[in-house]
């Protein structure tokens, strides 16, 4: 049930840094699934939100995006590893 004076939208002075959040997301699905793209992307977010937190809030945030997205590219780093000792990829198709 709404209310008649309130709206249900974010307001525009929201102290959600949206950078930060998306960053965190990023590193967050970028452990599990394209580590090597999602990475990347969680640094730069990360960073552009950590230098927006004086204004926005949202550091502790911004610094766990970046942690993510470093720890998106080790992992993306031990499986290129253990990927060529075993061999390397090999396409199997039919026959």
């Amino acid at each position: 049930m709404t209310s008649h004076g309130s709206s249900p939208t974010a307001s525009p002075n929201s102290r959600t840094n949206g950078l930060a959040v998306a960053s965190l997301v990023l590193g967050i699905i970028g452990v599990f699934l394209f580590n090597v793209i999602l990475g990347p992307l969680a640094i730069v977010l990360g960073a552009v939100g950590l230098r927006r937190a004086p204004a926005k809030g949202g550091a502790g945030m911004a610094k766990a995006g970046i942690v993510l997205g470093i720890l998106d590219l080790v992992v993306f780093g031990v499986l290129l590893a253990v990927s060529a000792a075993n061999g390397g990829f090999h396409w199997y198709v039919g026959g």
